[in-house]
């Protein structure tokens, strides 16, 4: 069996970041394609003291976000696919507020000029989000950004080890000793360094650990192969005389 699960992709901001450049690829990879992607980083964990510094960037971008339609050469984000999707989305963050997070950019109600029967959300973004929250625990699959708030390093491993779901992470720091750290000690399929959608290359195998993957096999590269590959051994001689042999057999 090959399936791809779940997710709940987390994207780490250590202190010493470089804070413009890390809030441009949250906007991204939180943003881009409505949030409607697996790989979309949908927390963002803020490490000590860097929180609100990042948290009033990224308010400040999140509410300058393009909006439009496929055809808008400009646009950053456009609709949900369906007004299904949509009301479900809306839920979501209505949760979120109901559970006692912060909404700091709120979406709900967006109407696109020229298109006020169309599926656009505007992007959300919610500030001091607990494990124990919906909006952290299930893959809402739309434009709404959690930020967790943890006071170190290793509680930020922690919160993403306890995840079930560990599809994609990534850690946008300065320091080779926490990247190298984190790549060790994270229980993630798939990660990032200063890379908000760690996506590998094709020729290496896609697919996450733990709940974010079912079956044998990753999607794609060299288990993409196996997987739809029987293996057949063929072993041959050919003696002038045969004769019986009573050890394992050699190749002479």
């Amino acid at each position: 069996m090959q399936a791809l699960g779940g997710a709940k992709n987390h994207l780490v901001v250590m202190p010493d970041a470089d804070l413009d450049g890390t809030v441009e690829a949250l906007m991204g990879a939180a943003f881009g394609s409505a949030g409607e992607r697996c790989m979309a980083i949908s927390v963002a964990v803020a490490v000590g003291e860097v929180a609100d510094a990042l948290v009033a960037k990224l308010a400040e971008r999140a509410r300058s976000v393009k909006i439009g339609v496929g055809e808008d050469a400009v646009a950053e984000m456009g609709p949900l696919v369906t007004r299904q999707h949509l009301d479900k989305v809306t839920g979501y963050v209505n949760q979120g507020v109901a559970e006692g997070a912060a909404l700091l950019v709120d979406g709900r109600g967006y109407c696109h000029p020229g298109h006020e029967n169309g599926f656009f959300p505007g992007p959300c973004l919610f500030d001091h989000v607990t494990p124990e929250m919906t909006i952290y625990k299930e893959e809402i699959f739309g434009p709404v950004l959690a930020v967790v708030r943890v006071p170190d390093f290793d509680s930020a491993v922690e919160l993403i080890n306890r995840c079930p779901f560990a599809n994609g992470t990534s850690i946008f720091t300065r320091s080779g000793a926490a990247a190298r750290e984190f790549g060790q000690r994270i229980q993630v399929g798939m990660v990032g360094v200063n890379v908000p959608i760690p996506v590998p290359m094709a020729f290496h195998s896609f697919g996450g650990w733990k709940a974010s993957l079912f079956g044998d096999h990753h999607m794609h590269g060299p288990e993409g192969v196996r997987f739809y590959t029987r293996m057949k051994t063929i072993t041959s001689r050919w003696p002038e005389n045969l004769a019986a042999e009573f050890v394992m057999p050699t190749m002479k």
